[in-house]
């Protein structure tokens, strides 16, 4: 275990403490909520991560370290932010993905692509943003998040 993640757990068993002598009741009644919520998150979790995990048994990381490695990185940057773009999955299954994509020999560039435009821009549900908020704000947004994902990107490239 690294020292942040050392650090996120006493700091949120500090605060536990800190909520239970404040308000024990409803303290419990929240840790009570949250059991719940994640009793019926559960299966959807274990089946998506069964998921990429049939995923990456399919593609070696050869081919993950090929396409998305350190030596093509404009290409496959712009190619895992397309992708990015046109996928739709939840927020708390791509990270454990992209964590696997990193250990599989992906560059940092397209990873960091693929998740932001994975949670920026949405070209699945680009017929109900047009929808709800008109065709120039929809469209205008999408290609100012895939803009700044790639941009995020570069940066994070820079800074890892």
């Amino acid at each position: 275990m690294d020292i942040f993640t050392l650090l996120l757990w006493v700091i949120t068993l500090i605060w536990f403490v800190v909520s239970m002598k404040k308000d024990k009741k409803r303290t419990l009644n929240s840790v009570k909520m949250s059991t719940g919520m994640m009793k019926s998150m559960i299966g959807h979790i274990i089946g998506i991560l069964f998921l990429i995990g049939l995923l990456l048994t399919f593609i070696p990381p050869e081919m993950i370290k090929e396409y998305m490695g350190d030596s093509s990185s404009f290409l496959s940057t712009v190619m895992a932010a397309l992708v990015g773009s046109i996928t739709l999955i939840p927020a708390f299954v791509a990270f454990p993905l992209v964590s696997s994509l990193l250990d599989a020999g992906a560059g940092i560039l397209p990873v960091v692509a693929f998740l932001t435009t994975l949670t920026m821009v949405g070209v699945v549900t680009f017929p109900l943003e047009k929808k709800e908020f008109g065709v120039k704000f929809a469209l205008a947004r999408n290609i100012f998040s895939f803009g700044f994902a790639i941009l995020i990107a570069v940066c994070m490239g820079v800074i890892i």
